[in-house]
């Protein structure tokens, strides 16, 4: 049985925007007059000046950004555990980059889940470095043991992410109004 389209193609554009909006800014025709390459470096009256150049970096989507706290809190611990014997003051310390990476390799759009996974990331490594008896309740009593002492490290990469997060968010949302 044939079934027919209820919904008309969709060209990519959205209710409100230019056709050329959703191209890339090198796709898009130039103003007539403009030539390339002229005056792009200097700002324009009444517009400021564009960002100098940026450093590139992995833009990861939610799912990823906390894929990859995870695992690299995980790594972590285990090699903190394997070098080190499970050194809890040594693993906050290395907690700290890896929220502050995560917070600024999210993109835009999903900034808001990097604080959600930074404590998830902290407890799935402590899991290693957590010293804990033989058996599930000593590895589980070595966990919150470990989340109990090291609470300073785990709100301080929170509190790290969480800044960051809110910082780009706002630079992000003051961006779109502007555009």
């Amino acid at each position: 049985m044939e079934q027919h389209r209820t919904r008309p193609p969709n060209d990519g554009r959205r209710r409100g925007r230019p056709p050329h909006a959703h191209l890339p800014p090198q796709a898009r025709r130039r103003p007539p007059g403009a030539e390339a390459g002229r005056g792009e470096g200097r700002p324009r009256p009444g517009r400021p000046a564009p960002p100098g150049p940026r450093l590139p970096g992995p833009r990861l989507t939610g799912l990823g950004g906390g894929l990859f706290c995870v695992a690299s809190m995980f790594l972590l611990g285990c090699l903190d555990q394997l070098l080190l014997d499970g050194s809890l003051p040594v693993y906050g310390v290395l907690f700290l980059p890896v929220c502050v990476l995560t917070a600024l390799w999210v993109r835009p759009g999903d900034v808001l889940t990097a604080p959600v996974a930074v404590p998830i990331a902290f407890a799935a490594g402590l899991l290693v470095v957590a010293d804990g008896h033989d058996g599930l309740l000593g590895r589980l009593m070595g966990l919150l043991t470990g989340l109990a002492t090291q609470a300073g490290w785990l709100y301080a990469g929170t509190l790290a992410a969480g800044v960051i997060v809110l910082v780009r968010r706002v630079r992000w949302v003051r961006r779109r109004r502007r555009n």
